[in-house]
């Protein structure tokens, strides 16, 4: 899979922009606030539909306009797909895959990407709504029906809600509403702990890479594996927690309130584990991103590095850099050239951006 084209109007800062990209290798320069991740935030839409960086999408239309539009020609197994994307002020968007008309679930099957930001790096340290939006986001990408099903739930999640806060409670409503969180929630969690039993298998072998010595394991919250066992959990703790959730007027159990437990060397990553350490694990975990990725769909992601690579030291950046196949393509955003190498750079395009405008650098 790999990006050919880009165009941005009116995205943010950038008022009429278009990218030519020939190298499986790209670098974006600039100083900081200059627009270089705005760019890879537009190319990650197109395979997620939300933004990493605002839930509110009207944030992303430049001052004084009233939508914004993207358009990209990706080239897959040698056939070039057009994509076109518009989203305005009344929160009204639109997707057309070539040329035609397309709905969001289709659209987003299009383009498959992995983007690994100075946020991600912060990821042990954050919230667990941080570490939840990460697993998500991650395999959103891979089964195309977990958003709907995320989607289901917090419409159920909500009403729920509306009832708890009411002044008064019906009690076999209630109960309707617990088991349908207990049903819906058991699926969402099944796909989590399958995904991440995945990804640990893959990201623990580039950690002892990484690493030299030391193991890397993760936990989920919910100790059960299959949905039947799941769905009991839940259907049990809400009635442990049935009375807390009713002084609290609010739902207090379910996959929004789980969490994922980091380990290295059987410790608790994110009490014990050095910035250093910890850095190791995100870098495992993005890598095995890529490779589940490609695995189940058949095709190499596009690999979005947003000025990490300042972030990690140079045993940790030449992982990276050396971990990246050729078929993979990968687009780099950097304050400037300084931190790669001249074997690095020999084969790869450079723009730079200032303003929001862009020029090919070389």
């Amino acid at each position: 899979m790999k990006l050919v084209g880009l165009g941005l109007k009116n995205y943010r800062n950038c008022e009429d922009v278009c990218l030519d990209f020939s190298s499986q290798k790209v670098l974006i320069i600039g100083k900081n606030a200059q627009g270089k991740t705005n760019i890879l935030e537009s190319i990650y839409l197109l395979s997620d539909l939300k933004s990493p960086r605002t839930s509110t999408l009207t944030d992303l239309i430049r001052f004084g306009e009233e939508s914004f539009n993207i358009n990209a020609l990706i080239r897959k197994n040698g056939v070039d797909i057009e994509l076109n994307y518009t989203y305005n002020s009344e929160k009204k968007r639109e997707f057309k895959i070539n040329q035609v008309k397309s709905t969001a679930r289709d659209f987003r099957q299009c383009v498959k990407t992995v983007l690994f930001s100075t946020k991600d790096l912060l990821l042990l340290r954050g919230t667990p709504q941080d570490r939840r939006d990460w697993l998500d986001r991650a395999i959103s990408q891979i089964y195309p029906a977990y958003d709907e099903r995320l989607s289901k739930f917090d419409k159920i999640r909500v009403q729920k809600n509306n009832l708890l806060k009411s002044d008064y409670i019906d009690e076999t409503l209630l109960d309707i509403y617990n088991e349908q969180i207990a049903v819906t929630g058991a699926n969402i969690i099944f796909l989590r702990k399958k995904f991440l039993k995945e990804i640990e298998k893959i990201a623990a072998e580039k950690h002892l890479v990484i690493s030299e010595n030391e193991s890397f394991s993760l936990q989920y919250t919910c100790p059960e594996s299959d949905i039947d066992g799941i769905c009991e959990y839940l259907k049990n703790e809400l009635k442990i927690r049935r009375s807390e959730e009713l002084g609290r007027r609010q739902s207090c159990v379910g996959p929004h309130r789980d969490d994922i437990l980091f380990k290295i060397n059987d410790a608790d990553a994110v009490k014990f584990a050095s910035q250093g350490q910890q850095r190791t694990l995100v870098l495992a975990l993005k890598l095995g991103e890529l490779e589940i990725i490609k695995e189940k769909t058949g095709f190499s992601p596009i690999l979005l590095l947003d000025d990490v690579l300042a972030e990690l030291d140079e045993t940790r950046q030449n992982f990276l850099l050396k971990s990246i196949n050729n078929d993979i393509q990968t687009i780099i955003t950097s304050v400037d050239t300084l931190l790669f190498e001249d074997e690095f750079l020999k084969d790869i395009e450079i723009f730079s951006v200032e303003k929001g405008y862009v020029r090919r650098y070389k």
